[in-house]
């Protein structure tokens, strides 16, 4: 009997390509984590920022303040949710390679300073457009960004585009009508780097209004980062003359106690004439307003909806004369109709109001204030 014994070896047994059975599990972990951040909105305590950086590129498609990016990753230490968006002004058909390019050179610049996130670029022919369209879509099911970082707008008034400032102001607007907060950190390039260290310092806070906590939050996060981790942390807020500045700074310093947060509390007084202008203008115009209503002798109903016509028209006459482009159509709203219903008694009533009416009255409600 001849027994032929032949070796084993790779050209003799198939090959079988199975996948990645591992990038399978994490598509699905994903998809189900994404499914349970859809149940509800997150508690009070566990609100974080989940950052958007608006990034800015040059000519050559750098990035233009790169400490924007250092900020974000010592704000988030990488936790929780950064996306980086930038816009590429052109075509789509004709600027697919400028947007490659442009996403490649950010992702470097995230890697260089550590910031764990993700990376989206727009192509629009209007770089307002294109910012709207990332505050609008980023992020994805429940995992969506809640606050939007932003650059100051360094040189406007050199810039040879007037219309440059109006880039910022309709982000602000934008960010303000998506109910997102907003950052715009200013001097962005005098911010420490990941590499230094401070020894000591402060982080100063001004709080002068209330908006929920947050303010108090971001000194809190950055003390968590190595680079702020010994730096002091102090709260100032500002109070009138006549004001009790010690029961002030006690419930300043109980509500930071409830926060868990350590904190130097100071008050500092102020004269009404310091602090309140746009208040006092604005209380102002409010009670001429119901001087004047109450010249006319209207009913409550009736007052209520002319003061706040006499506002509506005052914002309109502002927002046209600051947000006004001359490439975009300014449709004038038509009139509302009201429509009232008159009997004989109104007829009479209204006929004596006339009559007792100051003769100048029309002429002051024609006025634009």
């Amino acid at each position: 009997m001849l027994v032929v014994c032949l070796p084993l070896t790779n050209t003799n047994r198939a090959e079988k390509e199975w996948g990645d059975g591992i990038r399978g599990l994490s598509l699905s972990a994903a998809r189900y984590a994404l499914l349970r951040l859809e149940v509800g909105p997150p508690h009070t305590k566990n609100w974080r920022p989940q950052l958007l950086v608006l990034l800015k590129l040059d000519e050559d498609l750098h990035v233009k303040y790169p400490r924007l990016l250092t900020f974000a990753s010592q704000l988030k230490a990488g936790k929780g949710l950064t996306i980086v968006g930038s816009v590429v002004q052109g075509n789509f058909l004709d600027s697919y390679g400028e947007m490659q390019a442009a996403e490649q050179a950010i992702k470097n610049m995230m890697e260089i300073e550590r910031v764990k996130g993700f990376c989206q670029i727009v192509v629009a022919s209007k770089v307002r457009e294109g910012i709207v369209h990332l505050i609008q879509s980023c992020g994805l099911g429940g995992m969506k960004h809640n606050t939007v970082m932003m650059g100051w707008p360094y040189g406007w008034r050199q810039s040879e585009d007037p219309r440059a400032w109006k880039t910022f102001i309709n982000t602000v607007r934008c960010t303000t009508a998506a109910h997102l907060a907003l950052m715009v950190p200013k001097n962005v390039s005098f911010y420490p780097s990941n590499h230094e260290r401070f020894t000591d310092g402060n982080i100063d806070v001004w709080w002068i209004v209330h908006d929920g906590g947050m303010l108090m939050l971001l000194p809190f996060l950055l003390k968590l980062h190595k680079v702020w981790k010994k730096c002091q942390m102090r709260i100032f807020t500002v109070a009138q003359m006549d004001d009790n500045s010690i029961q002030m700074k006690k419930d300043l310093a109980m509500f930071l106690y409830q926060l868990r947060i350590e904190a130097e509390v100071e008050v500092v007084e102020m004269h009404d004439s310091d602090i309140s202008a746009y208040t006092y203008e604005r209380t102002l115009m409010m009670e001429q307003r119901s001087q004047m209503l109450r010249q006319m002798r209207l009913s409550s109903a009736e007052r209520q909806r002319e003061a706040q016509l006499v506002k509506d028209r005052h914002s309109l006459v502002r927002m046209g004369s600051l947000y006004s482009d001359e490439e975009e159509e300014v449709l004038e709203a038509p009139p509302e109709k009201v429509q009232m219903t008159w009997t004989r008694e109104k007829c009479e009533a209204e006929r004596r109001n006339r009559k007792n009416a100051p003769e100048n009255f029309r002429e002051l409600m024609s006025l634009k204030p």
